[in-house]
């Protein structure tokens, strides 16, 4: 068997959002018309824009530990939440107890791949989405003319999705909300018979259902895909992984050895889902992922 051949994902260009810099375990954001700096353990290399810039933030997020999550350090006025848009799709931004704002514009990619292949498929299209989050897969599923069924075990990322549901136009668009364990769900469905022709699954590192259920993404996993396997139709359409959970990154090796051999001429490839910085231009490894589609 050859070797899988890895690809850098970047996401389209976004008018809401950019990378504005990153260094030093941290990342500069701009979301909408505010900027965030939040942790970012890839980070290892030197910021490239000056102290200067940094301190212009409105915000700047504090952790805790990793268990309690940590606080939000504000320097300039910033309202509790804000719109911002891609393309079609509209996401509130509002500051948590965790250095989450509701979004991760890197998957941006990921969701104009979606709508490829489920345009792309000319039929009726059910989509699943587990660990759904605040919905903007799920979104742009619905709107490239799926019907999706959306899992998350928080009842707010639920509420938080719908809300953007509305801010998309998206009010009859045919989904339905479900707070559940995602594996949990899965193998109901399997036993009732139903099936979906486009998966989507980003399960978190470790999480709780909404019943107390423990979810540990290397003891669980294969039992997840094994389930969804059950739930593939006849013909499927697409299935798409992420995993934010194995953070050990090709590409955060690139920059370590790229940094230090600075001086000399040399070549350095890698590969993963990433951010790239304005300031830079250096890409700020994210996730990893795998995909299939027909």
């Amino acid at each position: 068997m050859s070797p899988p051949q890895l690809h850098i994902i970047t996401p389209p260009e976004w008018e809401d959002y950019a990378l504005l810099d990153s260094g030093q375990g941290l990342k500069l954001e701009r979301f909408g018309d505010y900027l965030l700096v939040r942790p970012e353990a890839e980070a290892i290399w030197k910021p490239a824009l000056p102290t200067e810039t940094w301190v212009r933030a409105h915000a700047r997020f504090q952790p805790l530990s990793e268990e309690s999550g940590g606080t939000w350090e504000l320097s300039k006025p910033i309202p509790e939440r804000w719109m911002v848009r891609y393309k079609n799709l509209r996401c509130w931004i509002q500051r948590s107890t965790s250095r989450h704002v509701g979004l991760f514009p890197e998957q941006a990619s990921q969701w104009d791949w979606i709508q490829e292949c489920i345009r792309a498929a000319g039929r009726p299209i059910h989509v699943l989405n587990l660990f759904g989050y605040t919905g903007l897969a799920t979104l742009a599923a619905a709107q490239a003319g799926a019907r999706v069924t959306h899992v998350d075990a928080s009842r707010k990322a639920i509420t938080w999705a719908r809300e953007n549901q509305s801010l998309s136009g998206l009010q009859e668009a045919p989904i339905r909300w479900i707070v559940d364990d995602a594996l949990k769900f899965v193998q109901r469905e399997a036993r009732r018979g139903h099936h979906y022709e486009g998966l989507i699954l980003d399960p978190p590192k470790f999480g709780r259902g909404p019943k107390g259920e423990v979810w540990e993404f290397y003891k669980l996993l294969p039992v997840l895909l094994q389930a969804c396997r059950e739930v593939l139709a006849p013909e499927p359409v697409f299935v798409i992984l992420t995993a934010y959970a194995v953070k050990a990154s090709a590409i955060t090796l690139y920059y370590a050895i790229s940094e230090m051999m600075s001086t000399w001429k040399g070549h350095t490839e890698a590969g993963e889902v990433t951010l790239i910085e304005t300031s830079a231009g250096r890409l700020l490894p994210t996730a990893i992922f795998a995909r299939w589609s027909t």
